[in-house]
Formats: C-alpha cells, sequence, structure tokens
C-alpha cells in the first residue's frame, strides 16, 4: 500500500497574495499531519510539475507526493483527505477575487499559451496521463483534464518587464511563497 497525489497552481498571471494564500493553505494543511511536510512536498511539486523541454514549470508550485507508506496508513489517509478537502478552500477565495476581472484579447492569448504548457506537461510528462495511455486505459477520460482550448506560438518571447515576463520568471524560479 501507499499513498500519492498533489496540487498545484497554474495561472496566466502572478498575483503575489494569491499564491501566499494558495500556498498557505497547504501549508497549513501540511503542517496539522507533520511539519517536515510542506516543505518536502512543496520541493517535490516544484520538481515534479517541469515541462524539461522548456525550461520552465507548468505553474507556480504547490505539493505533490508519492509512494508514502512511512508510517500508519490510517494517518496517510486522514493527511490525504485534509489535502483533498483543502481543494476549495485554497482554490475558491481566489476564484472568487477574479472571477470578474476584465481581460484584453492580448491576455486572453497569453492564457491560451499558457494552456498550452499545460497540454505539453500532461501528455508527456504527467506519470498518471502516461500511465493511462501506455496501459490502454479510457482515452476520454485520461483526455478529461486537458483545457478545451490552448494555444502554441513559435518561439514567443513575453515584452520584458510585462506582467507576462513577470510570471515566466516566476514559471523558471520557483519562488518561496510562504
Amino acid at each position: 500500500w501507499w499513498f500519492g497525489g498533489g496540487t498545484d497552481i497554474t495561472p496566466a498571471y502572478l498575483n503575489e497574495d494569491d499564491m501566499r494564500h494558495f500556498h498557505g493553505t497547504y501549508k497549513e494543511v501540511c503542517d496539522r499531519h507533520d511539519p517536515e511536510f510542506y516543505p518536502k512536498f512543496k520541493a517535490w511539486a516544484d520538481k515534479y510539475f517541469v515541462i524539461s523541454h522548456r525550461n520552465e514549470t507548468r505553474g507556480l508550485g504547490g505539493i505533490f507526493f508519492d509512494d508514502l507508506n512511512d508510517r500508519e496508513p490510517e494517518k496517510l489517509f486522514e493527511f490525504a483527505k485534509d489535502a483533498v478537502n483543502s481543494v476549495v478552500p485554497a482554490y475558491g477565495p481566489i476564484i472568487e477575487a477574479h472571477k470578474d476581472d476584465p481581460f484584453t484579447e492580448q491576455q486572453k492569448q497569453w492564457q491560451l499559451m499558457r494552456r498550452g504548457r499545460y497540454v505539453e506537461f500532461n501528455l508527456v510528462y504527467d506519470r498518471g496521463t502516461v500511465f493511462g495511455l501506455k496501459t490502454g486505459g479510457r482515452i476520454e477520460s485520461i483526455l478529461m483534464s486537458l483545457p478545451e482550448t490552448a494555444r502554441w506560438e513559435y518561439d514567443h518571447h513575453p515584452e520584458p518587464g510585462s506582467p507576462e515576463a513577470d510570471i515566466m520568471d516566476a514559471f523558471k524560479h520557483a519562488r518561496e511563497w510562504v
């Protein structure tokens, strides 16, 4: 037996308050079970969610763990349940704060390019997706996590000093949010 799971956040634009909230929520979850969990699982997420062929991450981290069997199953199950039950508290306030934000066509195009990065990661590197595709899993169920729309642009580089360049720096250099 073992436990595995995780969650990450994949914004198109950087809002440091949102990142502190998201990571703070999961730090609290981890700390309730073991104060060593958050730094360990955050570092694991920072390494796991890398799009190696682009030298960037698909998002701004979270927590990730796999093959956990170093303590009683009941304790790990309680941690896993606590983590899954924290998805809404971690994401909900961010969604609520930004659901009505106006956006430009340029911002929408950037979001679609970032969704393309999500697709790249999931199809090339995500262990669950790759496992499902290689073992004859239900294809539609496996691909259901992909965004409905995405975009790629050849050799795109954001304008220096732009919000897009700011978040690209965060995608290339892991940060400590809490």
